[in-house]
């Protein structure tokens, strides 16, 4: 009877085994519908370039609006690479032919989870910035920004080009970069398949450029020109990998077969394995080695066996091993490859693991095999060991990711502050070492930087999970942050008496919601004149003077509250560009000293607003009671209560004018878009660098009938995403 029953259990199995089904009985481990839809969004925080008012965060915005002016052309767009602010096309491009393959390959997980929308505006956004880059056949532009300038700066995106040189690198028919052609060329192959029924036209427009970019890669078949990204992305396994990833991209968008044949052709250039003809298999699809991903389409392509073994025994070497030989593995289970982006290899072999196995030629046995090997890393990833490497997702996931725009950082350096300003959803960090060692440091960017192609492959991984799985994604999920302290004074009593005091003041822009320059700031200092008053005094008697080096025009005292003796002393640092990017930059200090005529021995610090909660430790403090204006209206701190002495009304104002439905408010300049070339019109207005406006209507955002300080600040506002329309009236 026991024999008869073990052999039933081994029947049964062998039918489980059997059963031509890819589909993972496993219970759902983690959310992965949330895990995509933040992994997608990722992709939103590199953005670089002139942001549409979709973006779903408050605390980036538009950046390197410069991008190809050094060569004639409009290079703006396109991502970031990592945590730092170069454009580097050949992993840019590789990030967009993995987004699109992972469409193609799970269009319905995408439209099911709500997330088709914004993976094809990722790819877009990527797309149509190779397309800039591209402008003539034989010409291609592949990178903007210097890595090693760039490195040397600590700042957010929004500011860089004021701190770091961006210049354009290109290679043409006489310094060639095949690499970096053909794999751009497989991305806007790829990319044309998937807008294929959404965009025709534009689909159309991509392969255009991908037949240009390949032609132009295979009959140069030299990496001569690419030098400038040398330190940072060379391609260690040649351009024929490339060559072949993006002929067979094309083919499956045109099904012309002569692509076809120029992919095979490539074949006999593969690299091997030492000492062998054996097609090398003990690497991992990546930037550098696309030929994984080539190798794995064209098995499904032609059926041909040299395809299938060469695939089946990579995914061998990542799984059970070939010939006793078999990737490392930590102790807690995550396939190791390298020190740089160990989860990145791990996920991306995932998703080829899985579509591998959801083809009709792998067997049922080496499916199965291949999808519990898949869902194992990403779940790796997501946190099955007690901590997740997904930022913002799962349990004790990474604090501290090396990433500038997101830390947020306004004096140049990755310790200030020592924590991070934002979270950057979705980001897969580098990973742990081999021993699953682990450090949530932001210095450490072997662990804990992030990148465009860290999230490509896993992108797909978490899209086929999501299909086996479910998974409910965060309905209208937004990173829509509470902005802490962006301008503030900080300040201390440097020494006082009973005939003077002096203040040593510090204004700071730390803003980062998002970073942004000023130019129109100032601060006031409110005292109370009670006791100089009652000694026969007037306000005209007090002796006002700024320190040495100081760059604000000081002035005052200004009427405040008139019943109860309150005026203000100003430090206006207007026409003093001032932006988070260093401490050279993002402060003025000075010394503010006010005094009574001679010995009269009449002041009295203790009564006046603003010396409420000041430091006397000659340390600098923020000083709440001091507020900042932009442009005249206040932006931080806290104002002395009463009654607001405003100036005069001219004996004949203009008129508030009607809200007319023909006038788009803001639109200053007439180009029928409001944005921020409208609010540097307005600036230069204000501040008389310009005489007058293209559309001076539409400059008065809040209808009062005036031009002024506090139209620009809503106009501001409205660029930024801080309100909703215009006309806005406060």
């Amino acid at each position: 009877m026991k024999k008869f029953l073990s052999l039933i259990l081994v029947v049964s199995f062998l039918i489980m085994l059997l059963t031509p089904s890819t589909k993972i009985s496993a219970a759902t481990t983690f959310n992965y519908g949330e895990a995509l839809q933040k992994a997608i969004m990722f992709y939103e925080f590199q953005r670089s370039g002139k942001l549409p008012s979709t973006i779903r965060n408050n605390w980036r915005a538009d950046s390197c609006l410069d991008d190809g002016k050094d060569v004639g052309l409009d290079l703006t767009g396109g991502w970031f690479d990592a945590g730092d602010h170069v454009k580097f096309n050949l992993p840019m491009a590789y990030t967009a032919a993995m987004l699109a393959w992972a469409v193609y390959e799970e269009k319905d997980a995408f439209v099911k989870s709500g997330q088709l929308k914004y993976i094809l505006d990722e790819i877009k956004w990527a797309t149509d910035y190779f397309i800039k880059c591209h402008p003539e056949p034989d010409v291609y532009y592949y990178q903007v920004g210097d890595g090693d300038i760039d490195h040397m700066w600590w700042g957010p995106a929004e500011v860089v080009h004021l701190r770091t040189k961006r210049p354009s690198y290109k290679v043409d028919i006489t310094s060639p970069g095949s690499t970096v052609s053909a794999e751009t060329a497989a991305a806007l192959a790829a990319a044309s398949i998937v807008f294929k029924d959404t965009d025709p036209q534009y689909s159309n427009l991509c392969l255009k450029h991908a037949k240009e970019l390949f032609n132009f890669a295979d009959k140069t078949r030299s990496d001569a020109g690419y030098t400038a990204a040398t330190n940072f992305y060379t391609s260690h396994s040649g351009f024929y990998d490339e060559l072949t990833w993006a002929a067979t991209w094309i083919y499956l968008a045109t099904g012309d077969t002569s692509y076809l044949d120029k992919a095979e052709s490539y074949v006999e250039f593969w690299s091997t394995e030492p000492q062998t003809d054996i097609m090398s298999y003990k690497w991992g699809h990546c930037w550098d080695d696309v030929r994984y991903g080539a190798q794995l389409l064209l098995a499904r392509i032609t059926n041909k066996p040299i395809y299938k073994e060469s695939m089946e025994r990579h995914l061998d070497y990542w799984t059970v091993g070939v010939d006793n030989s078999r990737i490392k593995y930590t102790p807690k289970g995550l396939a190791w490859l390298n020190n740089w982006g160990s989860l990145r290899y791990a996920t991306t072999t995932a998703f080829l693991a899985a579509v591998y196995a959801d083809w009709e030629g792998c067997s049922p046995q080496k499916a199965k095999i291949y999808n519990d090997f898949a869902k194992a890393q990403v779940d790796y990833a997501l946190g099955s060991t007690g901590r997740s490497f997904v930022v913002g997702f799962g349990e004790n996931w990474p604090q501290h990711p090396h990433h500038r725009t997101a830390h947020g950082s306004w004096y140049d350096s990755m310790n200030v502050p020592d924590y991070h300003r934002h979270v950057l959803y979705g980001a897969l960090v580098g990973g742990p070492g081999e021993s699953d060692n682990y450090r949530d440091d932001i210095s450490d960017y072997q662990c804990n930087e992030v990148a465009c192609d860290y999230n490509a492959g896993f992108v797909g991984a978490l899209a086929k999970m999501y299909n086996r799985y479910d998974g409910r994604p965060v309905p209208e999920f937004k990173a829509i942050e509470v902005p802490e302290d962006e301008f503030m004074v900080e300040a201390y009593v440097s020494s006082s008496d009973k005939n003077y005091v002096e203040i040593k003041t510090r204004l700071n822009n730390r803003t980062a919601w998002p970073a942004r320059v000023s130019e129109g700031l100032s601060f006031r200092y409110f005292i109370d004149l009670t006791e100089v008053i009652e000694a026969g005094y007037g306000p005209n008697d007090l002796i006002i003077s700024g320190g040495q080096g100081s760059s604000g025009k000081v002035s005052g005292p200004h009427l405040w509250n008139k019943e109860k003796n309150i005026y203000y002393i100003e430090v206006d640092y207007t026409g003093d560009r001032l932006f988070p990017g260093g401490q050279d930059h993002y402060r003025r200090d000075s010394s503010l000293r006010i005094a009574v005529p001679g010995n009269s021995g009449c002041w009295n610090s203790e009564n006046d607003p603003s010396f409420k909660g000041l430091s006397k430790t000659s340390e600098f403090k923020k000083a709440e009671y001091i507020p900042v204006y932009e442009y005249g209206v206040k932006v931080a701190g806290i104002e002395p209560e009463g009654t607001v002495v405003q100036p005069s009304p001219s004996p004949t104002p203009t008129p508030t004018p009607p809200h007319s439905d023909d006038v788009l408010y803001g639109d200053i300049n007439n180009d029928k878009t409001v944005n921020s070339t409208d609010v540097t019109y307005l600036k230069r207005f204000l501040l008389k660098q310009i005489n007058s406006l293209p559309n001076q209507k539409a400059a008065d955002v809040n209808l009062d009938g005036n031009i002024n300080s506090t139209d620009l600040v809503i106009l501001k506002r409205y660029v930024l995403r801080g309100i909703s329309k215009l006309p806005y009236a406060p």
